[in-house]
């Protein structure tokens, strides 16, 4: 159930970049993770080559961090290409 669920937000987050974006265009993607540096390096390297500006914030107690990846994409198709990716990084939250 959950791999429809998955393909029917990612069908409708392409269907809104497709309306309300002229592509290429910058995009934020917002993460958080577990704070692990491993995993924040998994992120971070999904990511490089694209020139992406990368913001962390640890939380309070440092349990988790928040990532802030402004970084312009060509097409919808690669936004959620990239959240693909990252989906597969143990105990991330897309925002």
């Amino acid at each position: 159930m959950k791999d429809t669920n998955t393909d029917q937000f990612y069908a409708r987050l392409k269907e809104q970049l497709n309306t309300d974006t002229t592509w290429p265009a910058p995009y934020l993607y917002k993460f958080i993770v577990p704070g692990d540096a491993q995993k924040i390096a998994q992120i971070e390297a999904i990511f490089n080559g694209t020139n992406a500006q990368i913001k962390t914030r640890d939380s309070r107690k440092g349990t988790y961090t928040s990532l802030s990846i402004k970084v312009v994409m060509a097409s919808p198709e690669k936004v959620i290409e990239k959240y693909k990716q990252v989906s597969l990084v143990e105990g991330v939250i897309s925002l």
